[in-house]
């Protein structure tokens, strides 16, 4: 889901606090009263409409289109891009300096790069991934909310927008074998959930991991392309969803503390577990065409077959 707003204030249009209080809406995701089964009923204007978010990726049904191109991830090498560390009592949330961005990939303009949080299930055993593909739902997934350039950090003007706002999707997966404490990063970043055990602790994250640390091992070519929705109340649908295809490594051990460590408010409430949206009807997918240098192998093969058969002759 993104953690973003649908009714903004004028104070929650600035960058720094995209993620701030729904004023009116009162959701959750562990009470019966107000977890996603009633959201199209707490925020009817969106959550129960046409173009909802999360979705199942029918890997089958995905659509080639040629104009899926690379991204450009500025920043995201920097070991001092990420800031602040917190628990929002829904998620745990990592936001971004000034200066982190994507461009290319098919979106029409640069998009400034707010912050990532996580979803995840209860451990490896019960897993939480927002997304599924081909039915298949992932321990856990970790979603980069980015905002368009243009709009210098005015959130009400790109929730009015239906490609205002682009989110990347990466599914973590667990590690193969009995490892423990992989990758480094994860580690790094696992370690801090100790600081901020109950909602609204917030850790000034030290310099040392970037970005690209965390994504280690994705193929960033290859992703899934749809229109959506943001998948916590409003639900308004203005996001460009990039659901990347590989999934991050993660040992188990460190997919169980997000699940064991953090509370919903203090350490007499829930651990925050099980935090994801239900899948919603499915949107027209689309993925990038076969590779030209596949093709261009397939073709020489072809010549230098043909080659051999004339000499024969």
């Amino acid at each position: 889901m993104i953690f973003l707003v649908a009714l903004v204030l004028t104070a929650c249009a600035l960058t720094s606090r995209v993620d701030c209080a729904t004023e009116g809406i009162v959701w959750c995701y562990h009470l019966p009263t107000c977890n996603d089964t009633k959201w199209a009923t707490i925020a009817p204007k969106y959550c129960g409409g046409s173009r909802q978010s999360p979705i199942n990726i029918n890997t089958t049904a995905a659509k080639e289109d040629v104009n899926l191109t690379e991204f450009t991830f500025t920043d995201f090498s920097s070991t001092t891009a990420q800031k602040t560390l917190e628990n929002t009592g829904k998620t745990v949330k990592v936001t971004f300096a000034s200066g982190v961005q994507i461009s290319g990939g098919g979106l029409s303009e640069a998009y400034d790069s707010l912050q990532f949080h996580l979803h995840w299930g209860n451990g490896p055993s019960i897993p939480g991934s927002e997304h599924t593909v081909d039915g298949k739902r992932y321990p856990m997934e970790m979603h980069f909310v980015n905002l368009k350039s243009s709009y210098n950090g005015n959130l009400s003007q790109a929730l009015g927008d239906s490609t205002g706002l682009a989110a990347l999707g990466f599914f973590i997966e667990e590690m193969s074998g009995n490892a423990t404490g992989e990758p480094a990063s994860w580690k790094s970043l696992a370690s801090y959930l100790t600081n901020i055990t109950n909602k609204g602790q917030t850790l000034t994250l030290p310099s040392g991991i970037s970005l690209d640390d965390l994504l280690v091992g994705v193929n960033r070519a290859k992703y899934y392309r749809y229109l959506g929705s943001l998948t916590t109340p409003a639900c308004n649908e203005a996001v460009v969803w990039t659901v990347f295809k590989e999934p991050i490594k993660v040992s188990k051990d460190l997919i169980n503390l997000f699940s064991n460590t953090v509370h919903v408010n203090d350490s007499s409430s829930p651990l925050i577990t099980n935090v994801y949206r239900q899948i919603q009807p499915d949107q027209p997918v689309t993925t990038q065409a076969e590779s030209s240098a596949s093709t261009t192998c397939y073709s020489l093969g072809l010549m230098v077959l043909s080659l051999a058969l004339w000499k024969n002759l």
